[in-house]
């Protein structure tokens, strides 16, 4: 996912996966939380969708510009987690993108997150998903594979991560409200991080 081109189809894809899964994420945040996540995330990938990225020169850019759409329009935490997220990405994207770069600006945005979200792995959020998938970008880096390569490694393991938080109590936000009922869910924000890192991966350039 280099140039803007790229993004804006990833954003694309995105913002129809966003909408096709809505229901499916919103009945996971009733078990945990308000039950608006999907929706949230829905109203957020559509608005950032909208944007005009035509004036846009840079995959920079344009990630902020994203991280933007999503504080501004997805409500509850999400927004100012998932839209810190890019916009910290976005910040620390390389001009010259690499594997090696681009694990470099996703771990800006996951540290990023874990500072505002105040989550580590195994409080059941979305940073379970996050952090094993930039993990796996480092690994790709430090062996020398190709982004081709090194962002479905991503995404399979933003997946299994996201699979993990099944068998996790809910520490952080709402959902630890109901930590004693937590098991035995998926956490939905993990799996809108799956979603995001899964259709990235199909945008490498």
């Amino acid at each position: 996912m280099g140039g803007v081109n790229a993004v804006a189809a990833w954003l694309g894809d995105c913002a129809r996966e966003f909408a096709r899964r809505a229901d499916e994420l919103d009945e996971l945040d009733r078990l945990l939380g308000d039950a608006d996540h999907g929706t949230n995330m829905r109203r957020g990938t559509e608005a950032a969708g909208a944007i005009d990225l035509s004036e846009t020169r840079t995959a920079a850019e344009a990630l902020r510009k994203v991280g933007m759409a999503l504080v501004s329009t997805v409500g509850g935490a999400s927004g100012p987690l998932f839209g810190t997220f890019f916009l910290r990405t976005g910040a620390a994207w390389p001009s010259q993108v690499t594997t090696a770069g681009v694990a470099r600006a996703m771990r800006a945005g996951l540290d990023a997150v874990v500072i505002r979200g105040r989550a580590q792995e195994g409080d059941k959020t979305m940073v379970d998903a996050l952090a094993p998938a930039v993990r796996a970008l480092e690994s790709a880096a430090a062996a020398g594979q190709d982004l081709s390569e090194a962002l479905p490694a991503a995404a399979a393991a933003a997946e299994r991560g996201r699979d993990a938080t099944r068998d996790m109590v809910a520490r952080r936000g709402r959902a630890a409200l109901k930590a004693d009922t937590s098991v035995g869910v998926i956490d939905p924000g993990a799996v809108s991080v799956a979603i995001i890192v899964t259709t990235a991966a199909t945008h490498v350039r």
